[in-house]
């Protein structure tokens, strides 16, 4: 059971919290830090970012392209409109 307080003046708010999360997944698979670079992983949520208003999100997800085929990306917005539907 959590027994400390919240500091609401310096809290982030969830709607805020949420584009960052998504940026940070992209960040991860675009920088191989689980051992592995995973372009269409990293274009996904980049891009769920970037509609998510991350403006940031934009400039990676075109720098991500860049090294993709036509059909990786292709396969990253299908898999991302996929999770926008299911969450």
């Amino acid at each position: 059971m959590f027994q400390g307080q919240f500091d609401l003046e310096t809290a982030t708010p969830v709607e805020t919290a949420i584009p960052d999360l998504l940026f940070e997944r992209g960040l991860y698979w675009a920088s191989g830090r689980s051992g592995v670079v995973n372009l269409v992983a990293a274009h996904k949520w980049f891009n769920l970012a970037a509609l998510k208003g991350r403006a940031d999100a934009i400039s990676m997800r075109r720098e991500v392209a860049e090294m993709m085929s036509d059909v990786e990306i292709a396969t990253a917005q299908r898999e991302a409109r996929a999770w926008m539907t299911s969450h």
